[in-house]
């Protein structure tokens, strides 16, 4: 991937001077060729030149994962630069030089450098498919062809930024109970670990029958004493079997996602967060004149739900044969009523576009109220849980001490 014209690397270089010995040293430079031609220059002609290896990237900052949040910063401000009129090459040396992620200007530096040798911005996005995806790119050169490419930056940055604020949504949906069970059960492990022991020792002494409910915590803690590392093992083994079998498996992804979409309250979310990214990105691609039946490829791969994606491949194979696309969403029986509604009425107006776009921002709104009302849930139940889980703890180690009027 090219550099920036604009930061050093250390280069650890090799090579043979005028009278033929062998030389090396070390040498900052913005990339290879760089360094290569001012050896040259020097009388030195290279071997080898190697960048140095290091955790840290582009002007001692630390390297850092291109996430989708800085791709949607990306197309924002190249949409906000081109619309101003500033040409595309010095559009993006400029988004380039002002990122604070330096693997994002790399990047972006490889696409200015790809352009610069002859291809297209479509193209040169396409090298690139981890970053853009195909919805990205399609818009792009459908801009490109049509001579609107601005207003195309300017809806895919509008996309990209309410499926960011979407997916975010989702995730603090999700975040805050998961962090709390895990509260919870670290705190529960202590307790069994170090504390319900000391108890166990002064128990012992008593003289006295222990109540049931006390023998089954000791008998807990003498459990986890015994057994912590297979607990610990068997959770991060369970994690890992997780992850792999949803990244390798399609049908235990489809079972997981299905079941995802039945939790209450949670599930709720998730299936208007996928109604919201359908709408959007439907809306977006239609907008940009991509012909239905190629937008929905697009629009299944960004629905993020493996139930919603083949419910789209299966509406765009009944509407390649002619059947309304309400009705294809009526087939699949996934869709609500009032998303149906909608789309129909912008079939019959010809105004598709906006009518999804309506739908998104209705569903996207949904979910905002209703992670907002979660967390306003969640937090007296949360509590609850936690305190009847400790607290049985605190009762039952106490619960022997009420018996000590009957031995004394």
């Amino acid at each position: 991937m090219a550099d920036t014209l604009t930061d050093k690397h250390t280069f650890f270089w090799t090579g043979t001077d005028r009278s033929g010995s062998r030389v090396t040293g070390r040498t900052d430079g913005p990339n290879e060729a760089t360094i290569k031609a001012s050896l040259r220059k020097q009388g030195i002609t290279p071997i080898r030149v190697r960048k140095q290896t290091t955790i840290f990237g582009l002007g001692g900052k630390r390297k850092k994962k291109i996430k989708s949040a800085d791709i949607a910063v990306f197309a924002r401000q190249l949409a906000t630069m081109m619309s101003a009129g500033v040409p595309l090459v010095q559009s993006l040396g400029i988004i380039a030089k002002g990122a604070d992620n330096p693997s994002l200007a790399e990047l972006v530096s490889a696409i200015r450098n790809d352009i610069e040798s002859g291809v297209t911005l479509a193209q040169a996005l396409a090298q690139h498919p981890q970053h853009f995806d195909d919805l990205f790119v399609n818009l792009v050169d459908a801009g490109e062809k049509s001579g609107a490419l601005e207003a195309l930056l300017d809806k895919i940055a509008t996309y990209k930024e309410k499926t960011e604020a979407i997916k975010a949504k989702v995730r603090k949906a999700l975040f805050y109970p998961s962090a709390v069970i895990v509260v919870a059960i670290v705190v529960m492990g202590i307790l069994l670990y170090f504390v319900v022991p000391q108890f166990q020792s002064l128990f012992e002494g008593f003289g006295a029958d222990l109540p049931a409910f006390t023998l089954l915590v000791i008998g807990l803690s003498e459990f986890v004493q015994s057994w912590w590392w297979a607990i610990i093992g068997a959770i991060g083994a369970a994690f890992y079997g997780f992850f792999q079998a949803r990244r390798r498996s399609r049908a235990f992804r489809r079972m997981n996602d299905r079941i995802a979409l039945k939790i209450p309250v949670i599930g709720d979310i998730l299936y208007k967060a996928a109604v919201a990214r359908f709408a959007r990105t439907l809306s977006t691609m239609f907008a940009a004149g991509v012909p239905l039946v190629e937008a929905m490829d697009s629009v299944a791969r960004a629905a993020g739900n493996i139930v919603f994606e083949e419910a789209i491949l299966q509406m765009r194979d009944q509407v390649s044969s002619g059947v309304q696309l309400q009705l294809a969403m009526s087939n699949t029986g996934l869709f609500p009523s009032m998303a149906q509604q909608m789309v129909a009425i912008g079939e019959e107006s010809g105004s598709l576009d906006a009518m999804c776009s309506r739908v998104a921002d209705f569903y996207e709104d949904e979910v905002d109220n209703q992670v907002d009302s979660l967390s306003s849930l969640l937090e007296p139940m949360i509590m609850a849980i936690i305190g009847v889980l400790v607290g049985g703890l605190v009762i039952a180690m106490y619960l022997p001490i009420f018996k000590l009027g009957s031995v004394v």
